[in-house]
């Protein structure tokens, strides 16, 4: 600069140099420091990539054109390669995700941020107007329902306490199970494993196996079935993209039929629960009952500091069909998807018995006690909950402020959804994503294997502030029910079967054609008569 000054001087009369100096140098300062300013001036981040909108509408006319609004998301993001993304639905920004890092820094980084749930009409309904701890934005009624689960419903002593009821359903499914057998039937994994959960859920609520007359079988009779099926259309409608859900003046005309089909599905529900729950509180307000046998009691016998009931009816209700969702699809799903691949890959059947006759035998039934050492067994249930997810996305986590993560602007009001299938199917993370391999999940530091992965590499159980409490129900279950079924049976495909078809229906993820396969007892007759 000093060499450019002297020849910018040497064109001037000497007269005028000390000014020309001086506002010479004057421009530069004022030259540099609006360079530093511009430069200092922080940058507004972008949104994540996404395709361009409509006005008002946003991308609801491609999404619904495909059929399949979570086909279409992931095609999206594919097509704009990124892990992350930003789909207008109405003037709602939707947030996909598919990279472990990214969500890692959503729930951990931002966990507070982003702590509220949507508002949406399948949610409102079967929440009764969002009295529960799972589909309920961020808020007193959250805190005070996320406690009553956690510490009183679903707390180690508590998970304890309920032993015995977990230990007859397991005993009845291989009562059920056994029967077809010896009927020579086919056996249908999916209704098996669905009423095994049902089973569980009925007997800790409501100390019943049956809402009807049961069945000589041990098996699901009519109203067990209504009841499950009516369970799983909550379960495909609960987070549908809903146009109403975006759109709200199109609330009252339920176009695509969802709010009929989710108000139906709870009729049939409180059908069998309403009456249960009221007469059961009835009991306890006359004193003729005053013992705690299952959760219903607990609930109903809560206190606040007036040592008044804790719980209104509405709010015991709502809160045992959310907590019957959660229950009863993900381990049943599982298993069904861990069954399938087994009889695909026959070697990881043989592994799989071979860890249980080492560790249980053949003189007695596997039990929860066992369940932390049959680590191959876990493994498998680790890789299909990776592989073979419940749902495509997770649970939405909504935005409760403008936050910045992964360098993108996430708006207030966001709804952010982590990608079950997106994240345990990430080609960057996984080799060979869709193939199941249990042993990708061994342990080389001697400690256990979990069910849930903190690092967000697949979603089994959710995790963070809104995370899930019933870990350790969902991992017993799990366990136990694939444990039960690999040692107490031989299972093979129908002799016309080369392979076991492993496609999957869209909405709520089920293998596209229900397990029917053979099987026969590989234990003494007498444990399976009960």
């Amino acid at each position: 600069m000093m060499s450019y000054t002297l020849s910018f001087l040497s064109l001037l009369p000497q007269s005028f140099w000390p000014l020309s100096l001086v506002m010479f140098l004057v421009f530069m300062i004022i030259k540099s420091l609006s360079y530093h300013l511009i430069n200092m001036k922080p940058k507004i981040p972008k949104l994540p990539p996404g395709p361009k909108p409509w006005p008002i509408v946003g991308n609801l006319p491609e999404m619904f054109a495909s059929k399949s609004p979570t086909w279409w998301i992931h095609k999206t993001m594919e097509e704009l390669n990124t892990e992350i993304a930003c789909i207008r639905l109405g003037n709602v920004h939707v947030i996909p995700v598919t990279c472990p890092t990214v969500a890692r820094e959503f729930l951990r980084n931002h966990d507070a941020d982003f702590a509220s749930r949507p508002l949406t009409i399948a949610s409102d309904i079967i929440s009764n107007g969002y009295l529960t701890s799972v589909l309920v934005p961020f808020g007193e009624q959250w805190k005070k329902m996320k406690k009553v689960v956690a510490n009183d419903l679903f707390s180690p002593l508590r998970h304890q306490w309920l032993q015995g009821k977990r230990n007859e359903e397991a005993d009845n499914l291989m009562f059920y199970v056994y029967n077809k057998c010896k009927n020579g039937d086919l056996v249908n994994v999916r209704i098996a494993t669905q009423h095994y959960c049902g089973n569980v859920y009925r007997k800790i609520f409501f100390n019943t196996r049956y809402f009807g007359n049961g069945m000589e079988d041990g098996g699901p009779g009519v109203e067990e079935k209504e009841h499950v099926d009516a369970v799983f259309v909550l379960l495909s409608h609960v987070y549908a993209f809903s146009a109403s859900d975006y759109i709200p003046w199109l609330r009252l005309l339920d176009l695509d039929g969802h709010k009929g089909k989710v108000k139906n599905a709870m009729k049939i529900i409180n059908k069998y629960h309403d009456s249960l729950i009221e007469e059961r509180i009835k009991q306890w307000n006359d004193g003729s009952k005053n013992v705690e046998e299952d959760l219903l009691d607990v609930m109903i016998s809560l206190k606040d500091v007036n040592n008044n009931p804790l719980l209104t009816t509405k709010e015991i209700k709502a809160q045992i069909i959310e907590l019957m969702m959660a229950m009863i699809d993900n381990p049943s799903k599982a298993v069904e998807s861990i069954l399938a691949e087994m009889l695909n890959q026959p070697d990881l059947l043989e592994k799989a018995l071979e860890e249980l006759d080492n560790i249980v035998g053949k003189d007695r039934l596997v039990q929860e006690f066992d369940i932390p050492k049959l680590k191959f067994l876990k493994a498998c249930a680790r890789e299909a909950f990776r592989l073979h997810p419940v749902t495509t996305f997770n649970v939405p986590h909504v935005s409760m402020k403008d936050t910045v993560v992964g360098n993108f602007l996430i708006p207030k009001g966001s709804h952010v959804l982590l990608g079950r299938t997106g994240l345990g199917r990430n080609p960057k993370v996984w080799t060979e994503p869709y193939k199941f391999q249990p042993e990708r999940h061994f342990r080389n530091d001697g400690h256990d294997i979990s069910l849930s992965d903190p690092n967000l590499k697949f979603i089994s159980f959710s995790t963070g502030r809104r995370g899930c409490p019933g870990v350790m129900l969902g991992t017993t279950m799990t366990i136990l029910l694939l444990a039960r079924l690999l040692h107490g049976f031989t299972w093979t495909a129908h002799p016309n079967i080369s392979k076991i078809n492993l496609a999957e229906s869209k909405g709520v993820i089920f293998l596209d054609d229900p397990l029917m396969i053979v099987a026969k007892p590989r234990l003494e007759i007498d444990l399976y008569i009960f």
